[in-house]
């Protein structure tokens, strides 16, 4: 595929008067080409910009799907990019089979953000785990966390634009923060002598940065939340796991 300013420089040199051959000569562009260009025989496709990083359609982050943020959530409580040769990476996010209705969620946003891709879901019943994953060159340009290393053995941090996709959809980041390193329990206390129970949340992950994008998304919701250990988050406050369960309830 060729860039729209490839195309924009030969039906330039056209347009001044030279023949397809030459401007196959000074171009590099096979003369075949160079004349579909100059009837309008070209594919509107070939005449989209390409990312430079994955040579792809280029991104355009201000309109992606609404399943973008919840699939970013996912991908920083349990999600993993494999590389391949050719520059072919593979997203896969590992789940626990327990719960079929968040893998089925979680494969129709991975869906969402790649349409003309393939997306499995492979079921393991002696480790319990659901694996879905699918290939596709702009993995890394559509989660530029992904990196050498383990996520909380190095700095994550959003982009401009994936800020303003958050901050558009915070319950759905959130959603998907809790459905791959969160969960809604039962919590049982027992002051002098009697028993009380009450629902809360629990976010638990290593990186000290994504703990903090969930509690900044907390903060923005109005949603009030404490450290319980170095790894873990909880939402106990009545108020604020009703507001939890408005958009998140129960794993299924």
């Amino acid at each position: 595929m060729r860039t729209t300013s490839e195309i924009g420089a030969a039906l330039d040199l056209s347009e001044a008067g030279f023949n397809d051959c030459e401007v196959s000569r000074r171009t590099g562009i096979p003369r075949s080409t160079v004349r579909a260009w100059r009837v309008g025989l070209v594919p509107v496709k070939q005449l989209r910009e390409r990312c430079l990083a994955c040579g792809q359609e280029a991104h355009d982050f201000d309109v992606l799907p609404d399943e973008y943020a919840y699939l970013l959530g996912m991908y920083l409580g349990d999600g993993h990019i494999a590389t391949y040769p050719r520059g072919v990476f593979c997203l896969r996010i590992y789940l626990d089979s327990s719960y079929p209705v968040i893998v089925d969620e979680c494969r129709r946003a991975m869906a969402a953000m790649v349409p003309d891709n393939r997306v499995s879901v492979q079921w393991s019943k002696r480790a319990k785990m659901a694996t879905v994953g699918s290939y596709s060159k702009q993995w890394p340009c559509l989660l530029p966390q992904h990196g050498p290393g383990r996520k909380h053995e190095r700095l994550i941090s959003l982009t401009a634009w994936q800020q303003r996709v958050v901050g558009a959809n915070r319950r759905g980041f959130l959603r998907g923060l809790i459905h791959s390193d969160g969960c809604r329990s039962m919590n049982r206390v027992n002051p002098r002598g009697k028993t009380y129970s009450y629902p809360r949340y629990n976010f638990t992950n290593a990186s000290a940065d994504i703990r903090a994008l969930f509690c900044a998304s907390c903060d923005a919701l109005g949603i009030d939340w404490r450290e319980m250990n170095a790894r873990s988050i909880s939402v106990a406050r009545r108020v604020s796991v009703e507001r939890l369960d408005a958009f998140v309830g129960p794993k299924m």
